[in-house]
């Protein structure tokens, strides 16, 4: 990293009196609870390892933590190193979810890591167990909030957030039942509802049924929002609800710094998360497989691309430092 982008990372960081150093409340971690204001800067949407052979298959077993850790180990390290402070590792249940290689890969690389709850509808519920289909929202709010107050199976690990995830189309009735559950599990935990949506149409059902359920939009987050318009944007931002522009790479850097320019133009970045959606350790490949997608252009690329054309340090520390603790902390 060169000297001045180390020296700019910097100065983001050492913004003492931006909104994370002010929040109250606190981020649930693989390794325990921290206070808000030690979060710092947040990659919100990533993943270390994903199984993609389905929920009646995957399994710890598929892979060896050992080797994973070793693959994976140098590219947190290198994030550190880059300014990185925490992120949210957002593999849901049944589909590659190791709480304990997360904790073991946390305290090796310093990072804070999160993990969640819930299931994750999309793909038409390929990666759905089987009780899925047959409990009810309660039901399967009791198991979620279960894995918050006593951790996620004997692990004693305790979720961050809550990770579902639904088609791209109108919400089936099974994928309305997921973001009830995810809804109420809210309401007895304070955890934030991150949901794989992609287009406006069932990101709007599910902020409409959040509300029904007596839950505010602001514990919603719009999960691969990239790809809409201003105007979507405007509706969830004016709802209260986040959005996430989770799907950078090298090869849309350039739409990235519009997306991001015209936010600000708008005032929307005080609603705006980023991250790569980046990694993965496959077990279905040998090794693991080369690295798909980097978790480094963000501060490669996108950010010296950003400060040419005006983004400010205050505008990164808000979408990069103020925005995930404003979403992430819990004050229930």
């Amino acid at each position: 990293m060169s000297y001045d982008r180390r020296r700019f990372l910097q100065t983001i960081l050492a913004g003492a009196s931006s909104l994370a150093f002010r929040s109250s409340g606190r981020i649930m971690t693989v390794r325990g609870p921290i206070g808000a204001d030690q979060l710092g800067l947040t990659l919100i949407h990533e993943h270390v390892l994903v199984d993609f052979i389905g929920a009646d298959k995957t399994g710890y077993g598929r892979w060896n933590r050992d080797k994973v850790a070793a693959t994976m180990l140098p590219y947190l390290q290198e994030l550190k190193q880059l300014g990185c402070q925490a992120i949210l590792d957002c593999t849901p249940a049944y589909l590659g979810k190791d709480p304990r290689l997360l904790a073991r890969l946390s305290a090796e690389s310093g990072i804070h890591i999160l993990t969640n709850t819930g299931y994750y509808g999309a793909v038409d519920n390929k990666f759905l167990p089987p009780h899925a289909f047959t409990e009810t929202a309660d039901q399967l709010a009791d198991r979620w909030v279960a894995d918050f107050e006593k951790g996620i199976e004997d692990t004693g690990i305790k979720p961050g957030f809550i990770k579902i995830g639904v088609n791209p189309g109108p919400l089936s009735d099974m994928h309305r039942k997921l973001i009830t559950a995810a809804a109420r599990t809210h309401k007895r935990t304070g955890l934030t509802i991150c949901s794989h949506t992609g287009p406006y149409v069932p990101a709007f059902e599910q902020i409409d049924i959040v509300k029904q359920e007596g839950v505010r939009p602001d514990a919603f987050v719009w999960v691969h929002a990239q790809g809409n318009n201003m105007s979507h944007y405007a509706r969830a931002v004016r709802d209260g609800a986040w959005v996430s522009l989770d799907g950078l790479d090298n090869s849309n850097v350039d739409k990235y710094v519009e997306t991001l320019l015209l936010m600000k133009e708008n005032k929307f970045l005080h609603r705006t998360l980023l991250s790569h959606d980046a990694g993965w350790y496959d077990p279905e490949k040998p090794d693991g497989g080369n690295m798909g997608r980097e978790y480094t252009v963000l501060f490669k690329r996108l950010m010296p691309e950003l400060k040419k054309k005006g983004f400010t340090k205050r505008d990164f520390r808000q979408i990069l430092i103020d925005n995930p603790v404003e979403a992430f902390r819990l004050t229930v």
